[in-house]
């Protein structure tokens, strides 16, 4: 799992490194979006995208799949 939270340059976070990870076989990519105010975790990678999305905006939990199988608490990224 890569986690990262957006940086000065999102646009490397959400599009370019995104792609980078899922053609490595990174099963999960967890991305903390500052500028959208909302959580993403991509899962199941193919080629050079994740076959899954799912996003939360801060302040809602955002489910994380297994073998993490947890609810992230997005409250305190308010």
């Amino acid at each position: 799992m890569v986690a990262e939270v957006t940086s000065t340059r999102p646009y490397q976070d959400r599009i370019a490194k995104r792609h980078c990870y899922a053609r490595a076989a990174i099963p999960l990519y967890l991305l903390i979006d500052r500028e959208e105010s909302r959580a993403s975790v991509f899962s199941k990678p193919e080629g050079d995208e994740y076959t899954e999305v799912h996003l939360a905006p801060f302040g809602k939990p955002l489910a994380l799949p297994e073998p993490f199988g947890f609810e992230l608490d997005t409250q305190p990224f308010i």
